[in-house]
């Protein structure tokens, strides 16, 4: 079974990452892409509802809870899971795009806002692309503005199609 390829959005908070992916998930889910999103989150979060049953076996201790209901389904990790561990486990999708993993091993598109005040997130040869606000020098790497959605889609397949060109030679 050939590999997910993964995509990561990285940029420093505030910059727009979860704006450009709410846009450039329909435009990729238009054009026939099956999509996994993964999010970082530096906090520490509560998925489950409190007082609800699921919730309720996860106070009790359960290290593991899973919900479904025919439509939906959740699994609740109630342990420390590595990023690796539960890229292992998405199947059945065409591309895994994550959220905030700047420094993750993977291919960037790289977002960089003048106002933030932050330096460009990730090294440049990393990037299959830049969304950015201002005029940056990126070499060889494609640059959108943050409202060029579709362009930077069209960017993605064509980057997903010569993957797959290259596991077929």
């Amino acid at each position: 079974m050939p590999e997910i390829p993964i995509l990561s959005v990285a940029a420093y908070s505030g910059t727009g990452k979860t704006t450009l992916l709410e846009q450039l998930i329909p435009a990729l889910k238009a054009r026939g892409l099956r999509l996994c999103v993964m999010k970082h989150d530096a906090h520490e979060f509560q998925a489950d509802k409190e007082g609800k049953d699921s919730w309720r076996m996860t106070q009790a201790g359960a290290d593991v809870t899973l919900l479904t209901n025919g439509a939906h389904a959740v699994c609740f990790e109630n342990r420390p899971v590595s990023t690796e561990t539960l890229l292992r486990r998405v199947e059945d999708v065409d591309l895994i795009l994550t959220e905030g993993y700047k420094h993750g091993p993977w291919k960037k598109i790289a977002l960089f806002r003048a106002a933030v005040g932050k330096p460009f997130p990730c090294a440049l040869e990393e990037c299959l692309a830049v969304v950015t606000d201002t005029p940056l020098k990126t070499g060889n790497v494609p640059s959108f503005a943050f409202s060029d959605v579709e362009a930077l889609a069209e960017r993605i397949i064509t980057e997903l199609d010569s993957l797959k060109g290259e596991e077929q030679a």
